[in-house]
Parts: structure tokens; C-alpha cells; sequence
């Protein structure tokens, strides 16, 4: 048997880190094509129930969000994207991952899944993704989630993440790479084996590598990003209910760039998850779901 087999269903991953659910939901896979891309994503639970869209943060993919998306799809209706470059999505041919071109990917993905009066829950990348699409759209969301992300990111965070991106991506088992993710995030064989299946994938001469552009992984080769001065703009034009939450470990997201959110948006609610670093709704999903539980109650 492959040992990367041997990982723990979702359902038992999430008890071990209790994860409250009553049911057993799995999600299907689903894609559309906008503008000449191939999109996947996964959708959960009753399309009768309010809907909420999940970005994942960079190199990440739609299941990310996997023990989020099992509780709250008992009450919720989820779609989770992969976004260009990342998970089953198709790459971008010119490379660019700039945040025009993904505001113009969520802007067709909204319309193409038709969705109105929904929740945008976005990590990281996602998050940022996701506040700019509030800004330039006045009174479309029900209410807005950004985790672990912020118009200025601390320089140590950001160096320790891109110092991982540049190690050596293909490697020769599978085993190398959750050895790899073990030391990266202290998380057990176990945890890491069950998840580590979506993110990356095989190549036909053996080797094991990423399953999200390379470009992506290149120094130099993005396109530089906005601002702080663009991104506060971006914030300042929150109009809906608003949750922004941190890890108390993150080294990307300072507690002072949250309090100043919560000063510019409107109607914001910011809260500090315990034992979690940057990847808060992996790292501690027990309290990260019983905030995002109460702010979603209080919203619908």
C-alpha cells in the first residue's frame, strides 16, 4: 500500500481536531469556464441554503478549506475555488496572476455560478482577493470573512513563506514531500498525509512537484503587487458586515494592521484565533469555526 494511503479520512482529521458536524458531507467537483479558463471548484451542501464563495490563500487549493467547509455546510451552501494557477484550474498561458486578472476570474466565476447576496470568506491571497472584490462592489455580499491578511504584511512572514516556495520542487517521492510540509507546519504524518493528496501531483517521468504554477514560485517572475496605499483605499470601501480574523502566531498579519481594519470598515468585528499561525482555519479549526459561526449568525 502507498503510504500516502495511509492518511486520516477528513472526517476522522476533523474530529482529532474537534471539529464539530453531525453529518458526513462531501462535496462535488464542479467547473465552468470563463473567459477561456477551466475553473474547478468544489460545492457543498444544500443550494437552497445562503451561499457562501471561499478563496484559499496562495499555493493552496480548494480543499484547504476542507474542515471549515464540512461543518458549515450542514447550514450553509459552499462553493470553493480553486483560482487560476492553483489546485484543478487551468494555468494562466501569458502568467499572469496579477489582482486584476483574478478580480476579472471572480468577477465571471459570481456571475457564471450566479451568485447574489452571498458570504465571501477569503485566507491570505483569497482574503485579499476578497476585500478587493467588496470594494468595487457596493451592496452585492451578505457579509465578508478575510482571514490572516491585511493592507501591509510583516516582512518576516512573507521571507519565510517565499524561502519555502524556492526549495526545490520536484522531488522524488511522496514521502519527500510530506516530510517537507511536516517540518513547514509541525503537523503530524498523519494530518499532513490526508491533505497533502490535493496539492500536489505526479509527473510522467516519476518525480513529484506542486500542483500550482511554477511562475508563481520564481522570483521576479510576478508582476509586482499594489500598494498599502491601493489596499487601505480597498478597505475603506467595505460596505457589508465584516470578520477579520488572525492566528495569535502569525508572522504575516500583524494584531495592529487588524485593529486599524476594524477602525475603517463600517461594521467590522476582528478576532484573535489561539494556537494558530498563518493558516488559521488548518491550524486551530475548533475556534476558528465557532467565531465564524457566531458572525454568521448574527449576519443571516
Amino acid at each position: 500500500m502507498a503510504s500516502h494511503s495511509l492518511g486520516l479520512t477528513l472526517y476522522d482529521a476533523a474530529r482529532r481536531m474537534g471539529v464539530s458536524f453531525s453529518q458526513e458531507n462531501e462535496p462535488v467537483d464542479k467547473s465552468v469556464q470563463i473567459d477561456g479558463m477551466n475553473f474547478h471548484y468544489l460545492e457543498w451542501g444544500d443550494p437552497s441554503n445562503p451561499s457562501i464563495l471561499m478563496l484559499h490563500g496562495n499555493s493552496q487549493q480548494s480543499h484547504s478549506w476542507d474542515f471549515v467547509s464540512l461543518a458549515l455546510s450542514e447550514q450553509f451552501h459552499l462553493i470553493v475555488l480553486d483560482q487560476r494557477g492553483h489546485g484543478d484550474s487551468d494555468w494562466a498561458g501569458d502568467g499572469d496572476y496579477s489582482i486584476e486578472a483574478q478580480q476579472k476570474d471572480i468577477d465571471g466565476f459570481v456571475q457564471a455560478v450566479a451568485l447574489d447576496g452571498f458570504t465571501l470568506m477569503g485566507h491570505s491571497m483569497g482574503g485579499r482577493n476578497s476585500y478587493v472584490w467588496a470594494s468595487r462592489h457596493p451592496g452585492a455580499l451578505k457579509a465578508l470573512v478575510i482571514v490572516d491578511t491585511g493592507p501591509q504584511t510583516q516582512r518576516a512572514g512573507s521571507n519565510r513563506i517565499q524561502q519555502f516556495k524556492e526549495l526545490p520542487d520536484e522531488l522524488d517521492s511522496f514521502d519527500d514531500f510530506v516530510q517537507r510540509v511536516q517540518e513547514y507546519t509541525g503537523r503530524s504524518q498523519e494530518q499532513v498525509l490526508g491533505a497533502l493528496k490535493y496539492s500536489i501531483r505526479q509527473r510522467t517521468d516519476g518525480k513529484w512537484t506542486w500542483k500550482y504554477d511554477k511562475v508563481m514560485r520564481t522570483p521576479g517572475a510576478r508582476p509586482p503587487g499594489w500598494t498599502s496605499e491601493q489596499l487601505w483605499d480597498c478597505v475603506g470601501k467595505i460596505d457589508c458586515p465584516t470578520l477579520v480574523l488572525r492566528g495569535d502566531r502569525s508572522d504575516i498579519f500583524a494584531d495592529e494592521t487588524m485593529q486599524r481594519m476594524e477602525q475603517v470598515i463600517p461594521d467590522c468585528t476582528t478576532v484573535t484565533i489561539s494556537n494558530a499561525g498563518h493558516l488559521v482555519q488548518g491550524d486551530n479549526p475548533a475556534e476558528f469555526l465557532v467565531e465564524v459561526g457566531k458572525f454568521l449568525g448574527r449576519v443571516h
